[in-house]
C-alpha cells in the first residue's frame, strides 16, 4: 500500500504523528473540558487568581454554590495540582486556598476564554445574537 505524498503516518514518526493526530487533540480537549467544564471548577480557579481565600470567603464570592459542592470542588482542584490547601496554625486554625503554579499558568487561558464567551455566546440559553429571539 503506497502512502500519499506529503502525509505522515505513525510508522514513520510515531511521536509527532500521534501528537498531531486529530484523535489525540480531541482527547486532550476532552480531558481539559471534562475537568474545567465541571460546574464551578473554572469559576473557583478564576476567583483564586486574586489571591488566597478561606472557605467562607470563597463561599461568599461564588454565589449559588453549596457547601458540599464547594468542598468537593476544592478537593478536586487540590488533587489536580491546580490549587493548594494551606493550613495556618492558630489559634484559631485558618485554612486558605491558593493557586499552584500550574493553576496560575491556566489563568491567561481562562481569561481569553471568558473574553471570547462574553463576545460570542448569548447571555441566556434562549437569547440569540443579532437581535432575534
Amino acid at each position: 500500500m503506497e502512502k500519499a505524498k506529503g502525509t505522515r503516518s505513525a510508522d514513520t514518526d510515531g511521536t509527532e504523528a500521534e501528537r498531531h493526530h486529530p484523535a489525540a487533540c480531541d482527547g486532550a480537549l476532552t480531558k481539559a473540558f471534562g475537568f474545567l467544564g465541571k460546574r464551578w471548577n473554572g469559576v473557583l480557579l478564576a476567583t483564586l487568581q486574586h489571591g488566597p481565600l478561606g472557605y467562607a470567603e470563597l463561599r461568599r464570592a461564588v454565589e449559588g454554590i453549596s457547601d458540599s459542592v464547594l468542598s468537593e470542588r476544592l478537593s478536586e482542584l487540590s488533587a489536580a495540582g491546580l490549587a493548594y490547601r494551606e493550613v495556618e496554625p492558630g489559634p484559631p486554625v485558618t485554612v486558605r486556598y491558593r493557586l499552584t503554579p500550574d493553576g496560575t499558568a491556566l489563568m491567561p487561558i481562562l481569561t481569553e476564554l471568558a473574553g471570547w464567551a462574553s463576545q460570542h455566546l448569548p447571555d441566556t440559553p434562549t437569547s440569540r445574537r443579532g437581535g432575534r429571539g
